[in-house]
């Protein structure tokens, strides 16, 4: 991760990934407003998000094990809140996998109201409050530590980080494509619905 600029390169790309998954969130929210009209849309966003999310995970989670290894670079930046640390990321990060995991199981398993769709209900509602906290407890940092590498005063590795966000979104674009000819009967069964 030295390429990538180190600790401070690893909470760079962390930042760069949330303004990305922010933005990307918001549309996936706005979806839930017409649902049967946009899950086209929901579904294609969401499918978009994995990469996305999958790269801020790894790079929270490497933070975590640099962190706990007795890395100096990133004992000396520090540790989460200790109620974020203990109780929000374990919650945030199993709900969102639930999240994910159940929406891609109802994507291949086709339109039903069975268990996973109740399951894939009950981690969005566990996954928003998680996220809020998360968000608002990060949010103000946001723009000082994205502004670096916008400005190219990000130091060492700048490129690098930008590349990797660069590449997670394509190959969320890619998913996401693929995705649609899996969703088709979802697509069908939710026209069905909007339009009776």
């Amino acid at each position: 991760m030295k390429r990538l600029g180190g600790a401070d390169g690893n909470e760079r790309l962390t930042a760069a990934t949330g303004v990305v998954l922010l933005v990307l969130l918001a549309v996936e929210g706005a979806t839930l407003l017409s649902l049967e009209s946009l899950l086209s849309v929901h579904v294609f966003v969401g499918m978009l998000l994995i990469p996305i999310v999958g790269l801020k995970l790894a790079t929270v989670g490497y933070r975590f094990a640099r962190y706990y290894g007795g890395s100096r670079p990133y004992r000396v930046k520090g540790a989460p809140h200790l109620l974020l640390r203990v109780l929000v990321a374990p919650v945030l990060v199993a709900s969102t996998v639930g999240l994910f995991a159940t929406g891609v199981a109802l994507i291949l398993a086709g339109p039903h109201r069975g268990i996973v769709l109740g399951l894939h209900k009950a981690s969005f509602l566990v996954w928003v409050a998680a996220m809020t906290v998360h968000v608002l407890a990060y949010v103000l940092r946001l723009p000082a530590l994205v502004g670096a590498d916008w400005r190219g005063s990000g130091g060492q590795g700048r490129s690098l980080r930008s590349a990797a966000v660069a590449v997670s979104v394509v190959a969320g674009v890619t998913l996401a494509l693929f995705t649609l000819q899996y969703a088709s009967p979802w697509l069908h069964f939710a026209r069905f619905a909007h339009d009776r």
